[in-house]
């Protein structure tokens, strides 16, 4: 078992919107990001529903479920973090922090007073793994008046930039966002809407499968012209950054609401809604990336051959690449950059950039919470 010098490795857990489970990676940084071990570690089915049930419904719940639920989460963020570890038998002692997001369950940057609410309770963690914990990364930037979201362009920066050139990072998890770095070093990013939350939550409906496997069921189905115009006259869209969303507005409800009608043969939604992802992504490169020479993509839609397509045609001749030709797991940027963020959390140094959040300035992110003595 290795056990390296305690301040070389950091380990990152995240769940994302998607609630497809949790993705961890075990990284170093020095003098490079270098991913050493990543894997996906399922949540429960009876949780994973009842979060899928939370986040998109009305959230009704009770304090004593929430409680609950903190707990449970925080359980199985440890178990995964614990089973990559002993996947690349690494002890836990060389390990120097988990970053941990937590799992999202309302985020509502524009209510009054706003708020962003993540479970899985950081102190649990800690105790059952015997590493330090980050966590909480949000709130330090939502009360500085910023989105709090997304957190990622700062990370895309320091592993994607390249001084003199445009480049776009495009995230496909539940919600799509967009990172854009600037030749001169400027970083812009935001949400830009739906990606595999509501092809995912449409194919459970009507398919029984958890997600749309290589696209197959949008395969099958026709883009309906009528629909997508509707779906993309959504003021979300037009509004300008910084902006930050979730599956608190789109959701399953919201896309009822343009339906109208129950005609639909199901497939032809679900390729409207393959269509939708690839148009709103298109729009909001050509607006804010329109000098990119190509866009990376990475989250789990680049598995999604049909989805991939559609972006590369929208996009048209700007090339879009999955992070992977450029050396990077596309499942295991996220958590890589929840695992970099606790580094910067302990050396110090700010984790958000207020030209993408909206924050009144630089602000260091996330709670530490001490391993057991």
């Amino acid at each position: 078992m290795v056990h390296a010098d305690s301040t070389s490795l950091y380990l990152g857990l995240i769940s994302g919107t998607s609630m497809d489970g949790i993705d961890a990676a075990l990284a170093s940084f020095d003098p490079a990001p270098r991913v050493r071990a990543a894997l996906t570690h399922p949540y429960p089915d009876d949780l994973r529903t009842r979060l899928l049930e939370l986040a998109q419904g009305d959230g009704a719940t009770t304090l004593d479920e929430i409680g609950a639920l903190d707990a449970r989460i925080a359980a199985c963020f440890a178990q995964a973090a614990l089973a990559l570890l002993e996947r690349a038998n690494v002890s836990p002692r060389a390990v120097r922090a988990i970053g941990s997001h937590g799992q999202t369950l309302r985020h509502r940057p524009n209510a009054q007073p706003r708020f962003t609410m993540q479970l899985g309770d950081p102190n649990l963690i800690a105790e059952r793994t015997g590493i330090t914990t980050v966590a909480d990364f949000r709130r330090a930037d939502f009360a500085a008046g910023g989105h709090g979201a997304p957190l990622l362009p700062i990370f895309h920066a320091a592993l994607f930039a390249r001084p003199g050139e445009v480049r776009g990072v495009l995230n496909l998890g539940g919600i799509a966002n967009l990172t854009v770095l600037q030749a001169d070093g400027r970083v812009l990013g935001f949400d830009i809407g739906p990606a595999n939350g509501l092809l995912d939550a449409w194919c459970a409906l009507n398919t029984g499968a958890a997600f749309d496997r290589d696209g197959a069921f949008a395969a099958r189905g026709q883009v309906d012209p009528a629909l997508l115009k509707r779906l993309l006259d959504e003021e979300y869209f037009r509004a300008a950054p910084p902006k930050s969303t979730g599956r608190e507005q789109f959701h399953l409800e919201w896309l009822r609401a343009r339906l109208r009608d129950d005609s639909r043969k199901p497939e032809n939604v679900q390729a409207t809604l393959v269509e939708l992802t690839a148009r709103s992504v298109a729009d909001a490169v050509r607006a804010y990336a329109g000098a990119a020479r190509e866009l990376l993509v990475c989250g789990g839609g680049t598995h999604n051959p049909l989805l991939m397509r559609a972006l590369q045609a929208a996009l048209a001749p700007l090339p879009v690449h999955s992070t992977l030709e450029h050396g990077v797991n596309p499942d295991y940027v996220e958590a890589t950059a929840f695992a970099w963020l606790a580094r910067e959390r302990l050396a110090g140094r700010p984790g958000n950039l207020p030209s993408v959040t909206g924050a009144k300035g630089p602000r260091m992110l996330g709670g530490i919470f001490e391993k057991p003595l």
